[in-house]
């Protein structure tokens, strides 16, 4: 019983003396039975209530004998491992038992011993790893050249020295990672330096100038020049590369620069140009590239002999010359551009005796801004523009301004942008219809190396000087202001005025500074819109000029011919005087000269509101008479004078002064910018256009009935009357109440575009012969206006009033027919 303790020795015997014969059934795994009512557990178990129990509930579990606190020793560099129903000893990893065995049971028997795992096969550390024995483990190590994986501590991989970042070369050679190590070897173009021996750590290099070691292989046709570890070749003064070469390679080849072709534009048939053109041809036959800055001064000279004397070009027809001026310009651009890359870093500006100024800038590609430019202009712009993306010529910037050039340009068109349109229209509230042109500059025609300039990356800032003598003359007067603009070219036409894409920046007595975002030719204008139709003004002035005349007889008339006096006469009379002072007023003061609104402006203004607005009051009492006369057939029962004055003369008067009172609250009203009338602003129009359309409208119902009830009358008076007379009566007489009423104001009320000029035109053309139809209405057609008029012909010729009353007495016989039709001998 080795290993029981004793008093468990004697428990058994004791127990064992009174063991029945029976044995309990229910002992659980791992024990024995006791008796019938007990049992004992195995040893290296136990039971909750202790090693014998009686209860059939309790279990015999192992003891942990390994567990803390530990009963068991196994010494050192080994540990304890528990099993059913007992326990082991083994060494630690990196130990082993002298004797090899797996196990051991007591501490007496540990004979741990170091395990050399570098001894074994195959080995442990793979590839170049080395493999360092320690005390119950290893280490592996990798030679220079390496370093552990991370992934794996047991692989050694290649260390590439020559990352970016960590180049242990120096900056002349380049680092070249071999298998552990790493070489430095010079760059091409590069030569190591004397003693340097080339591949090794410390390797030091130079720059191999290929140019005079003869190495390069540059073309004939250029010129080899050394740079940092290699070499360029560009072609020599007065050459260019070659169509698909570029410059500064070391495949580049060139040509000499040529002077360009330049033929006359088609279908101009001009002896001048003609001469320009031959000696064009001349320059091109004897150019040699040696001579390039003559070539220029020549080529100048003869355009200003061109200029300055153009003889039948100003024959021309305006369409010609517009194109002979664009062939001018788009060739004097292509030429200078190309003869100025015969220059190498070079300047160059030119005055010719004419007055046309060249400055030319040819410099090798840079960065920054350039500012190039003489008397007649100046320009800044960024050098990469100049120079266009990825060119590496010499880059070429000049201006050539000419002033005799306005010559061809006279009388050139204006295309307006459309936002510009727009603003003018708003500010000037009506429509442009183009504008006349004066230069106040010398046409600047710019050009480039870079000619895709239609969309510059960044604008180009011009200050552009103005001819001698044109700050002396009036340059702001209404609707007129400064422009930069451009030559556009069109085509057939040949060209125009166009300001899209530039802007003004500011503006001086004598200079103007502007921006632009693409190139052409340039120069400044001022110009003066026209915000009406002329033909439409000449209409107005003859049409308002004439009313006047027939007006003023209207008033003689109705003021002495006492047979026609009465209320509607009367009527007749004011409605003229309103339209004779409002017309007369019109005519005189309608415009704006200034462009700004003054206290005259503004009395010109309220005084046509009041008296067209007098006007269509009387126009109103016209549609009332009227109506008594023939709906309710109350012949000479319409209001008294004093009514009548009182509401042709005080209603208007009512209106006009609540719209000063608003006018000058709000400090505007009376008066724009272009004519003398109501501003829009704030709806301020409606204090007239309100009034006349509701006057309007109630004459036009008067007129509708009117024409209706002297349908009626008619063949009440004279059934048996022809149709095709009793038409035509009907229709004059519509014809001249659409004048006295006022109803043709309704294409006015219709007209909400005034660039509608269909509608612009009937209105226009109707209204300003209103006086001239009232003068045929109420005195042409009155028979007794008419025996006065031969009265006072008579009269004034010294007949015998008798032969003109015989005269009369015999044509009136004749005429009772027509008498009988008409209800009123006063205007009907």
């Amino acid at each position: 019983m080795m290993g029981v303790p004793s008093h468990h020795v004697l428990t058994m015997v004791s127990i064992s003396t009174s063991v029945p014969t029976a044995c309990a059934r229910w002992c659980p795994l791992n024990s024995s039975c006791v008796n019938s009512t007990a049992c004992r557990c195995n040893l290296g178990f136990s039971a909750s209530s202790g090693e014998v129990f009686t209860s059939p509930s309790d279990s015999c579990d192992d003891i942990n004998e390994c567990a803390p606190p530990t009963t068991v020793s196994c010494g050192k560099n080994a540990d304890c491992q528990n099993t059913e129903g007992g326990y082991h000893c083994t060494c630690v990893p990196g130990y082993e038992l002298a004797s090899g065995a797996p196990i051991f049971r007591n501490e007496n028997e540990n004979t741990c011993q170091d395990v050399d795992e570098c001894q074994q096969k195959p080995k442990i550390c793979k590839s170049r790893g080395i493999c360092i024995n320690t005390q119950g483990s290893y280490t592996c190590q990798c030679p220079p050249g390496f370093k552990l994986n991370p992934r794996d501590p047991k692989l050694c991989t290649d260390v590439n020295e020559c990352t970016p970042g960590s180049n242990p070369c120096h900056n002349s050679t380049h680092c070249f990672n071999l298998v552990g190590r790493y070489e430095c070897r010079c760059r091409p173009g590069w030569k190591p330096i004397p003693g340097s021996p080339n591949g090794p750590n410390n390797t030091i290099c130079e720059d191999k100038d290929e140019c005079s070691s003869g190495e390069h292989k540059c073309h004939n046709s250029t010129i080899c020049t050394n740079t940092v570890g290699s070499y360029a070749c560009h072609c020599r003064r007065g050459w260019v590369p070659k169509p698909g070469f570029q410059n500064k390679k070391n495949t580049t080849v060139c040509e000499e620069v040529s002077f360009p072709t330049w033929t006359p534009p088609p279908g101009i048939k001009s002896q001048s140009l003609s001469l320009f053109f031959e000696r064009v041809q001349n320059m091109r036959r004897d150019f040699k590239a040696d001579l390039t800055q003559k070539t220029m001064k020549d080529l100048i000279v003869s355009l200003d002999d061109l200029l300055k004397t153009p003889g039948d070009l100003e024959a021309l027809n305006l369409s010609s010359r517009h194109q002979t001026a664009t062939s001018l310009l788009t060739g004097l651009e292509e030429i200078l551009r190309t003869l100025g890359k015969a220059f190498s870093n070079d300047s160059f500006t030119f005055y010719s005796p004419g007055g046309t100024v060249l400055s030319l800038v040819v410099q090798e590609p840079g960065s920054g801004n350039i500012t190039v430019g003489q008397s007649h202009a100046r320009m800044l712009l960024d050098w990469a523009v100049a120079a266009g993306a990825g060119k590496s010529d010499p880059t070429v910037v000049g201006i050539l301004s000419i002033p005799n050039m306005q010559k061809l340009l006279s009388n050139s068109s204006l295309d307006l942008d459309l936002e510009k349109k727009a603003k003018l229209e708003e500010c000037y509230e009506s429509s442009v219809h183009g504008a006349q042109l004066r230069l106040l500059s010398a046409v600047n025609s710019v050009f480039l190396s870079n000619t895709n300039t239609d969309k510059l990356d960044s604008p180009v800032t011009f200050a552009f000087s103005h001819l001698p003598g044109t700050q002396e003359q009036k340059e702001h007067g209404p609707r007129e202001e400064r422009i930069c603009a451009f030559w556009k070219h069109d085509g057939s036409n040949g060209g125009h005025w166009a300001t899209s894409g530039c802007r003004i920046l500011g503006n001086g007595n004598d200079s103007t500074t502007c921006q632009c975002n693409h190139l052409s030719s340039f120069a400044i204008l001022v110009a003066h819109y026209n915000v009406e139709d002329p033909k439409l003004a000449l209409i107005t002035k003859v049409g308002l000029s004439l009313s006047l005349v027939c007006l003023l007889l209207c008033i003689l008339t109705f003021l002495l011919v006492r047979p026609i006096q009465g209320s509607r006469t009367t009527v007749h009379l004011h409605l003229c005087i309103c339209l004779f002072v409002g017309s007369a007023i019109f005519l005189a003061g309608i415009e704006n000269e200034g462009g700004q609104v003054g206290l005259r402006c503004s009395l010109v203004a309220g005084l046509l509101h009041y008296w067209f607005l007098a006007a269509f009051c009387w126009m109103s009492l016209e549609g009332m008479e009227l109506y008594f006369l023939v709906v309710r057939v109350f012949q000479g029962q319409g209001l008294r004078k004093r009514w009548l004055c009182l509401i042709g003369y005080g209603v208007p008067l009512v209106i006009v002064v609540i719209s000063a009172i608003f006018a000058a609250t709000y400090k505007e009203g009376y008066g724009n910018a272009l004519y003398c009338w109501l501003s829009h602003k704030h709806g301020f129009h409606w204090s007239f256009q309100g009034p006349v359309t509701f006057i309007v409208l109630c004459n036009a119902v008067i007129f509708v009935t009117t024409v209706w009830k002297l349908t009626q009358k008619f063949s009440e008076i004279n059934p048996d009357i022809k149709k095709l007379k009793k038409a035509r009566v009907l229709t004059i007489t519509a014809i001249a109440q659409l004048f006295v009423l006022g109803c043709t104001w309704v294409f006015g009320l219709l007209l909400f575009d005034p660039r509608s000029w269909v509608l612009s035109y009937i209105f226009t053309i109707l209204n300003c012969l209103q006086g001239f139809f009232l003068f045929l209405l109420y005195c042409l057609l009155n028979k007794k206006v008419r025996e006065e008029y031969r009265k006072w012909a008579c009269m004034v010729t010294r007949n015998k009033y008798s032969e003109f009353a015989t005269t009369t007495s015999a044509s009136s016989s004749s005429h009772s027919q027509t008498r009988a039709l008409r209800p009123s001998q006063s205007g009907m």
